[in-house]
């Protein structure tokens, strides 16, 4: 949280000066009640080039000594109330950054939020933490994507915020360049963007934390010659020190996730195998913390395929490495009885309760032979397979089943189907039904629904299959969402 005593700043010879009229003590006395301060009118700073900010800030400033009034205590509550309307508005931006749940979020909100506290338009931020800690993104506030390439083709030397970026001796602290144009050491290609995007000035401020050292800079361009005065400076400083931190735990958690998606990745099939007869596609979207979720396609002998999604409870790095060893096991169990699909679920779950007695998983295991058109499959508390086709998209009905581990003896009997030439199979988990936050008799529903839409011209693609699915399932980002649900589809068509 921001130190109020960085803001409480007294203006020492201010108070001297009102202490001669009389002493200060009664003079604080004389303050009028806060609910008063809010409706003072105080003399405001000139705008700066012109420009509005987005967010108004208290412009509240000392006023020379010879132009104290003659009453000490009006001029101290003006003092006040500058000092609470500063502390009111940093208030509000860092309770609005503090908001931000995402590495992107928070960027734009300090882009703008900067801006309103300099008083400038348009800005630009640079995001490069050391050492590949995180990921580098450029964004841009009032630039379109191609004045971002234009201000690219500048020297990074040649500019303040490239020089920040860089970590020369000059450029360690905020940069303030009040008229560029003006200048006649400026790079020459530095004045033809400017002159081309219309700025004039800049102000350019470093994002460093002690504990992560340099993370990027952000500078604000001004239309017109123009710089921010002390107080700006100080309360856009104090607001980029609070920023950055926040930054700097963004960047770690999103660092983090992408490890979880790594090891998630490294666990699952790198690539689908080659059967004659049968073509797969799979897609998968894992929750922020990783999960369970799993799918698996593994080349069987007579020319056979094996193929298998499953979950395991819980999420996190427990639930990924119960994940890894459930379907290291059931490949095993494969090799040997795949041909038998309720011995291999039921050695999987004689397994799962010796090792893993509180761990409960669902599976489904499906024995192919692509020549024949053959499918047995089945099922340990997972939802039922769709066939996708010309004339038919309907569910298998499989046997109800408890998950794995829940029972002490688990065993139900398999189902054999034939799918026809130019179906396609579609295996999922649970979590494709669950985020759509609908209850599961209308997820089913909606699920057959974006199955039978499939359009005619994609039935023959699996990965087309499964994006159309996935896609009409959890539109709108939601197959990007911060769910703690996962979700897999694994799609076989046979040809």
């Amino acid at each position: 949280m921001l130190d109020i005593r960085l803001l409480l700043r007294v203006d020492v010879d201010a108070l001297i000066a009102a202490q001669n009229h009389m002493g200060v003590c009664d003079a604080i006395r004389r303050i009028e009640p806060v609910g008063k301060l809010a409706a003072m009118s105080a003399p405001h700073l000139p705008k700066v080039a012109g420009i509005d900010p987005e967010v108004p800030v208290s412009t509240h400033t000392a006023a020379p000594l010879a132009q104290v009034p003659a009453a000490p205590g009006a001029f101290i509550q003006d003092r006040l109330a500058g000092w609470v309307s500063d502390l009111t508005t940093l208030h509000e931006l860092t309770e609005r950054l503090a908001g931000t749940a995402t590495l992107d979020a928070a960027l734009d909100e300090l882009l703008h939020a900067g801006a309103a506290l300099v008083g400038a338009r348009r800005g630009l931020l640079v995001l490069e933490p050391p050492g590949g800690a995180g990921p580098s993104t450029t964004l841009g506030l009032g630039l379109a994507h191609a004045d971002l390439g234009h201000l690219e083709t500048v020297e990074r030397a040649a500019t303040p915020l490239g020089r920040i970026l860089d970590g020369l001796p000059d450029a360690r602290s905020p940069v303030a360049s009040p008229d560029l144009l003006g200048d006649e050491n400026l790079d020459p290609r530095h004045r033809e963007v400017a002159t081309r995007l219309g700025y004039a000035a800049s102000y350019a401020l470093p994002l460093a934390t002690e504990a992560a050292g340099r993370l990027g800079a952000a500078a604000w361009l001004y239309d017109e010659p123009a710089e921010p005065s002390e107080k700006q400076r100080h309360l856009v400083g104090l607001y980029a020190r609070y920023a950055t931190e926040h930054l700097a735990r963004l960047i770690e958690l999103e660092r983090a996730r992408a490890d979880v998606a790594t090891v998630a990745e490294e666990l699952l099939p790198s690539r689908l195998p080659r059967i004659p007869g049968v073509r797969l596609a799979a897609r998968r979207r894992s929750g922020p913390r990783g999960g369970g979720d799993w799918f698996d396609a593994l080349p069987l002998p007579d020319h056979a395929l094996g193929l298998a999604v499953g979950s395991v409870g819980g999420s996190g790095p427990s639930a990924m490495a119960a994940m890894g060893r459930l379907r290291a096991s059931l490949r095993a169990y494969a090799v040997m009885e795949g041909e038998d699909p309720v011995a291999v679920l039921s050695d999987l779950e004689l397994l799962l309760r010796l090792t893993e007695p509180a761990r409960t998983a669902t599976a489904l295991f499906a024995y192919c032979e692509p020549a024949a058109r053959k499918v047995v499959l089945a099922g340990a508390g997972h939802a039922p397979p769709l066939v996708i086709g010309e004339r038919r998209c309907e569910f298998v009905e499989t046997t109800l089943s408890a998950p794995l581990g829940m029972l002490a003896c688990w065993e139900a009997p398999s189902v054999e189907f034939s799918p026809a030439p130019g179906e396609t199979v579609l295996l999922y988990t649970d979590g494709l039904l669950r985020r759509t936050g609908d209850a599961m008799d209308r997820a089913f529903a909606r699920l057959h629904s974006a199955a039978a839409s499939v359009p005619k011209a994609h039935r023959h693609d699996p990965a087309a299959v499964a994006d159309h699915v996935l896609r009409t399932m959890l539109p709108e980002g939601l197959d990007g969402s911060d769910s703690t649900e996962d979700v897999v589809i694994l799609a076989a068509h046979f040809d």
